[in-house]
C-alpha cells in the first residue's frame, strides 16, 4: 500500500490505472541492457554512421541546387548580354520610357543595337524590309517589334516563317524574352501563341505554299511579320495577308514587317517591291499606296557577332555568290543565275556622250501580250567593246505603234540604224496582211532575221560578259538607264531541264534582244568611211520595200 501511494505521487496512469508516465515528463524507466556495453556501442556506432549518411546525402541535394542555381545565373546572364536591362537600370531611361514600364507593367526593356536595328523598330511606314547580311540582328528585331503594342487588348500580331519547323529558334528566343518584358505572359503550346496580361496576343505561323495563305482567312492582325521573306517562291501570299491587316481600336497602327538574306526564291519579287524603288532608308510609296521602306543590314550592326570575326572567317569561306549575299548583303546577284559573272561594278556604267561616228546596232524582241523589248548598241573602235545605251520595253505595241516607237527614238541619230528582228515577228501565223517585219521595213528600219540558236546565243553572252586577258574591261557594257536588261542578267535562272540554257518562263525579253544582236549583227559600215559621211548624212529612212 505504501509503495502503491508512492508511485502515485511519482508516475502517471493510463485509462486502466497503469503507471506509465513520470510526473516531471520523463519516461518510466524500463528494464534492458547496462549501459556502456558491447552491443550500445555497436548501436551508437549505426546511429552515427546513418546520421554521417543523411548528412551526405543533404551536402548533394545542396550541390545539385547550386548547380542548377548557376545554370540559372548563366542563363540571367546572357539576356543581359543579349541586350535586356533589369528594371533598376530602366531607371536610368528617359521619364518617358520609365512611365510606359510603369503603365504597363513592365520590367524588363529591350535596348536595340545603334543604326539599322533602331530604325528598324522606329520606323513608321507601313511596309518595312530589314535586310541584308546574316548575323546583323534581324530575327532578334522581329520577335521585339510587335511587343510595341502588348500593352492594347485589341493587339493581335503573327509572327511567320516558310515551314513550322523554322518557327523554333523563334519561339525559343521569345520564351527567354516575353515573360520578362511582361509579367504573367504565358505561352499556349498547341496554338503557338502568346497571350499577355492585357489580352494582347502575338501568333506564330507557317505559309510553307500559297495555299496557306488561306489558313488565316476571316483573321483580322493589327501586326504581321515574317521572318526570312524571300523564302517565299511569290508575292501572292505576302499580298494575301495584308488584306488580314486591320483594327477596330483607333489608337492601334496597323504594320507590316519582314526581314530577309539576299538569295533564295524570292529574292526578285522582294526586291522589286522594297530594294529597287528607293535608295536605301528613304520612305517611298508603292504601287499599292502602303509606305515602304528598305533598311539594308550588316554583320558590322551586331557587335556580339562581329567582334571576335569568327562569324565573319565562317561567311568568307562560302562560295562566292552566298559569300556576296550573306557577308557583304549583296541583292544584285542571284543564286542559280544564269550569268554569275555579271556584276554591277564591272558590266554597268553611268551614261555618256557616244561620238557620233561609233558603229550602231539594235537588237529587238518582239511581243504584243508580252513585252516587246528594243536594244540600242554603240560599239567602242578602240577595242570593240559593245556598249547598250537605250532601251525599249513595253507591251501591248502593234507593228505601227512600234515602228513609230523606234523612229522617235532614233531621231536623235545620224543615220538609220540597222538591227536584228525575232523571226516569229515575220511569220504570217495566218494573218493576211504584212508581217510585223514588214511593217517595220515599210516604216524605214533597216532590219533582218534574227539567229535565235538558244545554247550558241547564251554562250555569246557569257564570251562578252567576261573580262579579255589583257584588260579588266568586259567586251559587253551597259548603260545603267537600261534598267529591264539588267535586272534580266542579275536574276534570270538556268533552265531545270537544259543546263545549256536559261528559264524561259522567266522574264527573258530584254536577254533575248541582246542575245540577237550579239548571234546576227548586221552589215555594219567601215568606221571610217562613216565618219567621213556624216558631213552630208543626215536621218534617212532605208528602202521602204526591200529593206536592206
Amino acid at each position: 500500500m505504501e509503495e502503491n501511494e508512492k508511485k502515485s505521487k511519482k508516475y502517471l496512469t493510463n485509462a486502466q490505472g497503469d503507471y506509465i508516465l513520470k510526473k516531471d515528463g520523463t519516461p518510466r524507466k524500463r528494464a534492458g541492457r547496462p549501459k556502456n556495453s558491447e552491443l550500445s556501442d555497436v548501436k551508437a556506432a549505426l546511429q552515427a554512421k546513418r546520421k554521417l549518411e543523411r548528412k551526405g546525402k543533404k551536402v548533394t541535394k545542396l550541390r545539385r541546387n547550386l548547380k542548377a542555381a548557376q545554370r540559372e545565373l548563366k542563363k540571367e546572364e546572357k539576356v543581359l548580354q543579349s541586350n535586356v536591362i533589369t528594371e533598376s537600370e530602366s531607371k536610368e531611361l528617359p521619364d518617358v520610357i520609365q512611365k510606359h514600364l510603369n503603365d504597363t507593367g513592365s520590367y524588363v526593356e529591350f535596348m536595340p543595337n545603334e543604326g539599322p536595328q533602331t530604325d528598324f523598330l522606329a520606323a513608321g511606314e507601313k511596309d518595312v524590309l530589314y535586310g541584308g547580311a546574316a548575323g546583323g540582328g534581324k530575327s532578334f528585331a522581329m520577335l521585339i517589334d510587335p511587343l510595341r503594342s502588348c500593352h492594347i487588348a485589341a493587339h493581335r500580331a503573327l509572327i511567320l516563317r516558310r515551314s513550322m519547323p523554322e518557327l523554333r529558334e523563334l519561339i525559343d528566343k521569345s520564351r527567354e524574352i516575353y515573360p520578362k518584358a511582361f509579367r504573367g505572359a504565358k505561352f499556349k503550346e498547341v496554338e503557338k501563341l502568346w497571350q499577355f496580361p492585357s489580352g494582347a496576343k502575338i501568333e506564330f505561323g507557317f505559309l510553307e505554299r500559297d495555299s496557306d495563305a488561306y489558313r488565316y482567312q476571316g483573321q483580322a492582325y493589327s501586326w504581321i511579320g515574317f521572318d526570312e521573306i524571300t523564302h517565299l517562291p511569290t508575292e501572292f501570299g505576302w499580298n494575301y495577308l495584308a488584306s488580314r491587316l486591320r483594327t477596330t481600336d483607333k489608337n492601334l497602327k496597323t504594320y507590316l514587317r519582314c526581314t530577309a538574306n539576299p538569295g533564295g526564291v524570292g529574292a526578285q519579287w522582294v526586291k522589286k517591291r522594297y530594294v529597287d524603288p528607293a535608295d536605301e532608308n528613304k520612305s517611298f510609296r508603292g504601287h499599292d499606296g502602303l509606305t515602304r521602306k528598305f533598311i539594308p543590314a550588316k554583320l558590322q550592326d551586331n557587335p556580339y557577332l562581329a567582334e571576335d570575326g569568327e562569324y565573319e572567317r565562317m561567311l568568307n569561306s562560302l562560295p562566292a555568290v552566298q559569300r556576296k549575299q550573306l557577308l557583304e548583303g549583296n541583292w544584285d546577284i542571284a543564286e542559280g543565275a544564269a550569268f554569275a559573272e555579271f556584276e554591277l561594278e564591272r558590266h554597268v556604267i553611268v551614261p555618256f556622250d557616244i561620238p557620233t561616228w561609233w558603229e550602231r546596232l539594235k537588237g529587238i524582241d518582239y511581243g504584243y501580250a508580252s513585252e516587246s523589248c528594243c536594244l540600242w548598241a554603240a560599239v567602242d573602235p578602240e577595242d570593240k567593246t559593245i556598249i547598250i545605251y537605250r532601251e525599249l520595253y513595253q507591251k501591248g505595241l502593234t507593228g505601227d505603234a512600234l515602228a513609230d516607237k523606234l523612229t522617235q527614238l532614233e531621231e536623235g541619230e545620224m543615220k538609220s540604224i540597222s538591227g536584228v528582228l525575232d523571226t516569229a515577228a515575220w511569220s504570217r501565223t495566218g494573218y493576211t496582211g504584212p508581217t510585223i517585219g514588214e511593217v517595220l521595213i515599210k516604216k524605214g528600219h533597216k532590219l533582218r532575221r534574227a539567229d535565235k540558236n538558244r545554247v550558241a546565243g547564251k554562250v555569246q553572252v557569257h564570251e562578252h560578259l567576261r573580262s579579255r586577258d589583257s584588260t579588266t574591261r568586259p567586251r559587253l557594257q551597259i548603260f545603267n538607264n537600261c534598267a529591264n536588261l539588267i535586272k534580266e542578267l542579275q536574276g534570270i535562272p538556268l533552265s531545270k531541264t537544259n543546263s545549256e540554257d536559261v528559264d524561259t518562263h522567266a522574264p527573258d525579253h530584254a536577254y533575248d534582244a541582246l542575245r540577237y544582236m550579239l548571234m546576227s549583227r548586221p552589215r555594219l559600215d567601215n568606221p571610217y568611211d562613216r565618219r567621213l559621211k556624216f558631213a552630208s548624212e543626215t536621218y534617212t529612212p532605208s528602202d521602204t520595200t526591200f529593206g536592206y
